[in-house]
Order: C-alpha cells, then sequence, then structure tokens
C-alpha cells in the first residue's frame, strides 16, 4: 500500500470509530435511559444487517462462490463464539463493577473484524459509506454503556475517556490492516475473508447486540431494527 491507502484508512477507521469517544464523554456526563440505550442498539443492529446482506456477504460471494462463502462465515462465528465464551466465563467469576470492562472487551472483539470489513470495503469500492454508518451506529450506544459503568466502578473521567480512545487507535489500525491484508489477495483469498468479517459480525449480533437491545427495550426494539435496516438500505440504494 501506498502513503495515500493507509493515510485514507486511517481516517475512515477514525471516523466510524469516533463515536466510541463521543459515547465515552457522554456516558461519563449523563446516566441515559435503559430503553433509550436498547433502541440505540436496535437501531445499529438493523444497519449493520443492510451491510452485511448488500456487501460483506454479497461480494463475498460473487468473489469466490457459495463454498468459499459459507465457510469463511463459520469460520468468522466460530471465532467469536469462542472469544465471547471464554469472555463470559470471565465475567461470571467477576464483580458486578467489571461491566463497564466486558462492555469494552466485547466492543473490542465485535469491532475488530468490523473495521477489517471497512477496510475490505474500502479497497474494492463498494458498501463504505453504509457500513461506515452502521459501525458508527452501533458503537455509540455500546461506549455510552460502558462508560456508566465505568464510572459507578468509581474510574475518573479522564480514565473513561483515556480508555475509549485507545480503543479508537485498536479499531482505526483493524481498518488499515483489513485493507492492507487484501492488497493483491485472490478471489477465493478475498472471499473468505470478507465472509469472515460478515460471519463475525453476524454473530456478534446474534449473541451480544439484539438480545442486549431485547432486554432492555421490549417489543420497540423491533421498530427500531426494521428502521435502522430501512435507512442503510437507502443509503445503500439511493
Amino acid at each position: 500500500m501506498t502513503g495515500s491507502p493507509i493515510i485514507t484508512a486511517l481516517f475512515v477507521g477514525f471516523l466510524a470509530s469516533s463515536s466510541l469517544v463521543i459515547g465515552g464523554v457522554v456516558g461519563t456526563l449523563w446516566d441515559p435511559p435503559g430503553r433509550l440505550v436498547a433502541v440505540a442498539l436496535a437501531f445499529a443492529s438493523g444497519a449493520l444487517i443492510t451491510a452485511l446482506s448488500f456487501d460483506l456477504i454479497e461480494d463475498s460471494f460473487r468473489s469466490g462462490g457459495v463454498v468459499f462463502s459459507g465457510v469463511g462465515m463459520l469460520a468468522g462465528a466460530a471465532v467469536f463464539v469462542i472469544i465471547d465464551s471464554l469472555l463470559d466465563k470471565y465475567i461470571e467469576g467477576a464483580a458486578e463493577s467489571v461491566s463497564g470492562f466486558a462492555i469494552l472487551a466485547a466492543v473490542t472483539i465485535d469491532g475488530v473484524p468490523e473495521n477489517m470489513a471497512l477496510g475490505v470495503s474500502l479497497l474494492s469500492g463498494t458498501g463504505v459509506l453504509t457500513l461506515l454508518i452502521a459501525i458508527f451506529a452501533s458503537n455509540l450506544p455500546e461506549a455510552l454503556s460502558g462508560a456508566v459503568g465505568m464510572k459507578e466502578q468509581g474510574r475518573s473521567r479522564f480514565f473513561v475517556i483515556a480508555t475509549w480512545s485507545a480503543t479508537v487507535l485498536i479499531l482505526a489500525a483493524s481498518v488499515v490492516l483489513g485493507s492492507a491484508a487484501l492488497s493483491g489477495a485472490s478471489n477465493e483469498m478475498l472471499s473468505l475473508l470478507l465472509a469472515f468479517a460478515g460471519g463475525a459480525v453476524l454473530a456478534s449480533l446474534a449473541d451480544t447486540l439484539m438480545p442486549d437491545a431485547y432486554r432492555e427495550g421490549g417489543g420497540l426494539v423491533a421498530f427500531a431494527t426494521v428502521a435502522g435496516f430501512f435507512l442503510s438500505f437507502m443509503v445503500e440504494k439511493v
């Protein structure tokens, strides 16, 4: 990669993940109602479904066909489930006050494949705006909830904001990694990596984002999910 693509990837990565800092700052100043956070999570879930369907998986299928797409999705989902299960096992024996850090870990686990997928979209030139909006929207309520948890644990405002800012650096680097990893890759490798990212993100929706949204928001989240899907669909098609 030349300097320009790297700078572009970093800029897009920081832009997509900047909502983590916004959520962290707001969370140190305000304790939002659980239903509001749930609606935001559901909206973001709908947006991510659009990005998965019309960008990652469709491009993967076009590049490598059903076999490479299927294997990549299953591998991505398996990796997410294994890491997430280890995280759950740790949380079970931990104090209630670690919830903010548990959310931080979950955001990182979700965010790395999401941002790698964004790097892939930059390289292929398709679906960048849709995926960027979806990632931005999903990061905001998670960072907000995590910051509130850290604040309740007694962490300082500086510590909370610095922690979420450091996470932005990691996720922005994932965009560059996703773009660099696919530079010059074969169609089969491109298909596998696209599907791997898609499978990991889809698993995070089923395992984390959507259950958390429903737990706090009930049936209202169904409408928020549809709204997120529809808005992202319009962004993709218009």
